[in-house]
């Protein structure tokens, strides 16, 4: 490589020359003492560490039982070598036993922090994945340690690279766990808003509302809908409905790839609709103007609410888990996904409802939780492609 080229597309000021082209064993050692776990000695597993965060997701030190494994310490690196696509690593600040699938690395005139974010880079992950194995892949040493990746000379441009992506991590951890938060409040809003184990009323009300719930078929607050229309044959917007209860997406159908039926049938706002063919799989949802006027076939129903329902309200409603095992349960068939939901028997579910007030007033508030969650995870999808575009464009 000409060593014009031996310079990342972005670097800090002040450092100038090229980067020098190294085998990943000359800087890097793999550890290989063995040593039983201990309190003094906490073990790591491959499980305990969340794939491409590289964070704990417990507290190692308080396991009991002891198990061997590969010394570390706060100097080392570890990559997940099992099913290297996963991107299982850590950089510990404490000492412990590394148990199971695990290369513990020891840096070698290198920052440890900078060998931490090589390992995270696309030109790693493109070698560790030539690993041997097909249906439980292993990082193959031979060929990681024989392959010649191009670094910095200076240890100082190194610690100010790892720097940055910490900073990048740090960021990503802080929307992280307000997004889980975020979460979490939701799920416990949901059990708390709506009643519980029989009860008629829920364990969190608004002042002012008193009057126990009421208890409901479906069939008594939903009717059939329909609008058929003619097939178009010069392309038309379809309407789908993912599963586990995550709302509608829309995608276009062009001419000449249309479904080989007489006709459609367009969908309006504020129905309830359903994927028979994968009711089971929870694949229902509410509709808003944004569906308005895509087309489904026969197979995706739609039904009306009464006046007693309000839409934004039923949205919360289809997402209970009892409902989505009572569409299991109502989707006869044979093995695998050749199943159809009986809407006869869907509409013999049971909810409880208070007025509409009640309902409008319980929606808003998980709506607006919704959009704070849904912001909190747009955040952290960008400085994920961020840190991302940072390792293409640091390295070389």
């Amino acid at each position: 490589m000409d060593k014009r080229e031996q310079k990342p597309a972005i670097r800090f000021q002040g450092f100038t020359d090229a980067w020098e082209q190294r085998k990943f064993s000359d800087f890097t050692q793999r550890e290989s003492t063995f040593r039983e776990s201990s309190s003094e000695y906490p073990s790591v597993e491959y499980e305990d560490v969340i794939a491409e965060e590289g964070r704990l997701n417990k507290d190692v030190r308080q396991k009991e039982t002891q198990k061997t494994g590969i010394v570390f310490d706060g100097s080392h690196v570890l990559y997940g070598k099992l099913r290297p696509y996963l991107h299982n690593w850590l950089s510990p600040d404490f000492p412990g036993v590394a148990v199971g699938d695990w290369w513990v690395l020891r840096p070698v005139g290198v920052h440890k922090k900078f060998l931490y974010r090589l390992i995270q880079t696309k030109q790693f992950d493109e070698v560790a994945n030539q690993s041997s194995g097909s249906k439980m892949p292993r990082a193959d040493w031979n060929l990681v340690s024989n392959t010649e990746f191009i670094i910095p000379s200076s240890v100082d441009e190194q610690r100010q690279i790892a720097e940055t992506f910490d900073g990048l991590d740090n960021l990503i951890t802080l929307h992280q766990r307000k997004y889980d938060k975020l979460v979490n409040v939701k799920k416990s809003m949901l059990e708390k808003m709506f009643p519980q184990d029989g009860s008629t009323v829920p364990e969190i009300r608004f002042a002012g509302f008193t009057d126990p719930w009421e208890q409901r078929k479906l069939a008594d607050v939903l009717s059939n809908y329909t609008d058929p229309v003619e097939i178009p044959h010069t392309g038309y917007e379809r309407l789908g409905i993912r599963s586990h209860a995550k709302g509608t997406f829309h995608s276009y159908v062009p001419a000449g790839h249309e479904l080989q039926t007489a006709q459609m049938h367009k969908v309006a706002a504020d129905k309830f609709i359903v994927n028979i063919t994968f009711g089971w799989e929870h694949a229902v949802a509410v509709t808003d103007e944004n569906d308005a006027g895509k087309l489904v076939s026969h197979r995706f129903p739609q039904f009306s609410l009464s006046e007693e329902l309000d839409s934004k309200f039923l949205k919360f409603i289809i997402l209970d888990e009892n409902f989505r095992h009572h569409l299991w349960l109502a989707s006869p068939g044979g093995a695998g996904r050749n199943r159809v939901l009986n809407l006869t028997e869907m509409l013999q579910y049971e909810i409880r409802i208070p007025c509409v007030p009640e309902q409008r007033q319980i929606a808003n508030v998980l709506i607006r939780l919704d959009h704070l969650i849904t912001l909190h995870q747009r955040k952290l999808e960008k400085l994920k492609n961020i840190k991302k575009s940072m390792l293409e464009k640091m390295f070389v």
